[in-house]
């Protein structure tokens, strides 16, 4: 029989009074599975990693990790899974071997148990010879190391990453980055990640695009891109609308307006190029052409460009 997935997620959504925040999302996650929540903000991956978190109860449909119902038994699922939110949650006083030792009395662990899990962290996440600095005089990158480690402390079997990059520089980006794929390697624990960072998703092993609250794809970011036939061109001009329908007329391909941009997928892109210039000299003002990105994924299943959409209200970042 097949293993049960790590995180289950079927048919949720979440209302804010009248507004939908989700609508009808499904999805597994694996266990040794590194999993990622794309999307621009307003998109609905904070709500639905909180649902997940226990945080928030889903308005319709259900969400299980391990197996146990998140809103049904909330304290079962706890022990389950750990969180790393966007915003730090260490004591900046205390020491990071002293963070580990108070998380873990959160969770019924002492003595030797929990000595010798907090140094196995702590040295697994390079932090081991500053465990006794207080967390304030550490850097950013080494900050989350340390959230990673006590996340990982009661040895949960789903961890949550909640834009876990945010304020990073980009060597503390890539070392994260590094640090998730090797622990979803060697401990087979199902990771669960939001990002509203496109490059930041081709990390994951599966992808999952929420636009509006709304799955709109779901595959490994090679399949993704793949799904886009050939090559995508990119028409910068005066009169977007115009120029589509004279490609159209004039060489039966179709191009669809994005933010006032004609957009074109074409096996033969680069072969197109030269002849629209031809075609329309001065009506366009630059062209580009390349592969497939996740962004171009964005704009076929949303009509719209990826891009950071302001909270419906707030203070409410979902």
């Amino acid at each position: 029989m097949a293993a049960a997935p790590s995180i289950e997620v079927a048919g949720v959504a979440y209302r804010y009074g009248a507004r939908e925040a989700l609508r009808n999302v499904s999805f597994q996650v694996q266990a040794g599975e590194l999993f990622g929540l794309l999307g621009p903000n307003g998109g609905g991956k904070t709500t639905l990693l909180e649902i997940l978190a226990t945080l928030r109860r889903p308005t319709e449909g259900a969400a299980r990790v391990g197996g146990v119902d998140v809103a049904a038994k909330p304290g079962e699922a706890r022990r389950l899974i750990a969180v790393v939110f966007q915003r730090p949650a260490l004591d900046a006083q205390l020491t990071p071997a002293e963070n580990l030792r108070h998380q873990g009395h959160l969770y019924g662990l002492a003595g030797r148990t929990l000595r010798e899990r907090s140094a196995e962290l702590l040295d697994r996440f390079g932090v081991a010879d500053r465990a006794d600095d207080r967390v304030k005089e550490l850097s950013g990158g080494l900050r989350r190391r340390v959230e990673l480690a006590k996340a990982l402390l009661h040895r949960p079997r789903v961890l949550l990453l909640d834009e876990p990059t945010v304020g990073l520089d980009p060597g503390g980006r890539r070392e994260l980055w590094r640090h998730a794929r090797r622990l979803r390697s060697e401990s087979g624990v199902a990771i669960l990640v939001t990002t509203h960072l496109l490059d930041e998703a081709e990390n994951c092993d599966r992808v999952a695009i929420l636009d509006r609250g709304k799955l709109v794809a779901l595959d490994t970011p090679d399949g993704l891109k793949a799904a886009i036939r050939g090559e995508v061109i990119s028409l910068d001009c005066a009169e977007p609308e115009r120029l589509a329908g004279e490609i159209r007329k004039r060489f039966a391909v179709e191009g669809t307006v994005v933010d006032g941009t004609v957009r074109i997928e074409r096996p033969d892109g680069a072969a197109l190029v030269p002849r629209l210039a031809e075609a329309f000299p001065g009506a366009i003002r630059s062209m580009t052409v390349g592969k497939p990105t996740l962004e171009d994924v964005f704009v076929q299943r949303t009509g719209h460009r990826f891009h950071e959409t302001p909270a419906a209200r707030e203070g409410d970042e979902v």
